[in-house]
């Protein structure tokens, strides 16, 4: 009997998420930040795509033609399902690796995309898609991959070997994979209890057991529990990449741009005295003990000229995704957690207040009375979008041509949020990429749809649903027993909802 699942996790399904890295539209700022030309995306491809939800909303809010592949059948069928609801441009399929590759039907690419494949899968698929990556991506294409890196894997790479033996040898394939982890969970943490000299060597695989044992067993059976788990050093992937003649082009990791937060004075010295990308890359990891790398490779670097490169970044626009009061004036790097410099980022917020797009240049040159200048504006928005307080903004006739798949698709989650919360996204055509919308924003969205005005009649809209389902609110950490006190709650947040997030929602152009 043919095992199709080579090794990779399928009882049990991939969880919802969205990766706003795989977007298109997020190559232009750290292009444009290191002078590297980038190219206009219409055809782009995404590896194993789980349940769907990062092509379904690249697919729905943009005009770029997608193609993809996931082995699992039922995720597949979902990501169908969803795509062909919105009218999104999505060929997508539940082949293998190796059948999806070798389909003579497919065209060449602009940008494919693999998130969390790449140290989940075992040589022969890794011989594959780079093959893949070699005749299909075309010249001048951008690859974005991630992966878990070595050497901040180093020492958890013994302990994920003996939860895997444990499932193996311990538990019995009926009790089902959920039940195998928590036993394997247990199990080492009885075997930590008893003090051996690993956990002394190894006090961060001790503290990872314990952040496991609080974590989704769906997201912990895929990314620990697989046949194959390979963490790797930039310097192989860079071997195995460079075979189908592509370089590094920068990090897809937008706070990886500002050295500052990640690395010290001293650190930033002798990177640059590196004169080789594969090494200095390779140094910067251990400086950084890096774990998992997201980057982007190019099909033949091309460098701006100082013109060309000034001038498209001014025009870049970006719109405030978020309150500008729930804006944290911090930034978490390699080095801990930093603070932001108030002079530089408050005035810049300010202007940003109204969710409006504004152009670099434009805010460029709103800043000049505050003192600053234009690489401080850069490295501004560089942080607050890696943040993700800050969207990128797509062209006008691109949003507007795409807007009317965005309302298919997000109707469609908003009535999926009527009985669970799984998915947590809707697509934006403004910036072209998912928005973090909980289930209850969804379900107050929808009874908009549905032509209720105010907040009480969201609520209340909100509770016949919770009630069906036998669901109920908790508030500091309480449940609340009645429907008078489930109403007020509801028509608390509401209330919240309708001064602070929908304004946001609809310059976004979801609601």
């Amino acid at each position: 009997m043919t095992d199709w699942t080579a090794g990779y996790v399928a009882d049990i399904g991939y969880t919802y998420g969205y990766y706003t890295e795989l977007n298109p539209q997020r190559l232009k700022l750290p292009f444009l930040a290191t002078g590297q030309v980038l190219p206009e995306v219409g055809t782009a491809c995404e590896l194993g795509f789980g349940q769907g939800i990062s092509i379904a909303i690249h697919a729905a809010a943009s005009q770029v033609s997608w193609y993809g592949t996931d082995f699992n059948p039922s995720q597949a069928g979902f990501a169908q399902e969803i795509t062909a609801a919105a009218g999104a441009n999505a060929t997508l399929y539940d082949q293998a690796f190796e059948d999806f590759c070798s389909r003579a039907d497919l065209p060449e690419f602009d940008y494919i995309g693999l998130h969390g494949i790449w140290s989940w899968i075992n040589d022969q698929n890794r011989h594959v898609i780079t093959d893949f990556l070699r005749r299909k991506l075309k010249i001048g294409g951008v690859l974005y991959i991630s992966y878990n890196s070595q050497p901040g894997w180093a020492g958890m790479v013994p302990m994920r070997e003996l939860l895997n033996l444990h499932t193996e040898v311990m538990g019995a394939s009926g009790q089902g994979i959920t039940n195998r982890i928590d036993a394997a969970l247990d199990f080492v943490e009885r075997m930590l209890a008893t003090d051996p000299l690993y956990s002394k060597i190894n006090p961060q695989a001790v503290e990872r057991i314990k952040r496991m044992k609080e974590q989704n067993r769906h997201y912990l059976a895929h990314e620990y529990f697989n046949r194959d788990w390979h963490p790797m050093s930039f310097a192989r992937m860079s071997e195995w990449i460079s075979a189908a003649k592509l370089g590094f082009a920068c990090s897809a990791h937008y706070t990886d741009h500002v050295d500052a937060v990640n690395l010290s004075a001293e650190q930033q010295a002798l990177l640059q005295e590196l004169p080789d990308a594969t090494f200095r890359q390779s140094v910067r990891d251990f400086m950084c003990n890096t774990q998992f790398r997201r980057d982007y490779w190019v099909k033949g670097e091309r460098q701006l000229g100082t013109f060309e490169r000034g001038e498209q970044l001014r025009a870049q626009r970006v719109l405030l995704t978020a309150e500008k009061s729930s804006v944290e004036l911090k930034v978490g790097g390699a080095r801990g957690e930093a603070t932001l410099n108030e002079n530089v980022y408050r005035p810049i917020l300010d202007l940003l207040a109204d969710h409006k797009p504004r152009s670099l240049g434009q805010i460029e040159h709103e800043m000049k009375t505050e003192g600053l200048v234009f690489a401080q504006v850069l490295q501004a928005v560089m942080i607050l979008t890696g943040k993700g307080d800050l969207g990128l903004v797509q062209e006008d006739t691109i949003s507007h041509k795409a807007k009317r798949a965005t309302d298919k698709l997000n109707l469609t989650f908003l009535n999926k949020s009527r009985s669970s919360n799984d998915i947590a996204y809707l697509a934006s055509p403004v910036t072209g990429g998912g928005i973090s919308v909980n289930r209850f924003q969804q379900l107050f969205l929808l009874a908009r749809n549905q032509g209720l005005k105010q907040p009480q009649e969201w609520a209340k809209f909100v509770w016949q649903h919770l009630e069906i389902m036998n669901q109920r609110l908790t508030k500091e950490g309480k449940s609340l027993s009645t429907s008078e006190e489930n109403i007020v709650e509801l028509t608390h947040q509401a209330v919240e909802f309708s001064e602070k997030r929908l304004p946001i929602l609809k310059a976004l152009q979801i609601a």
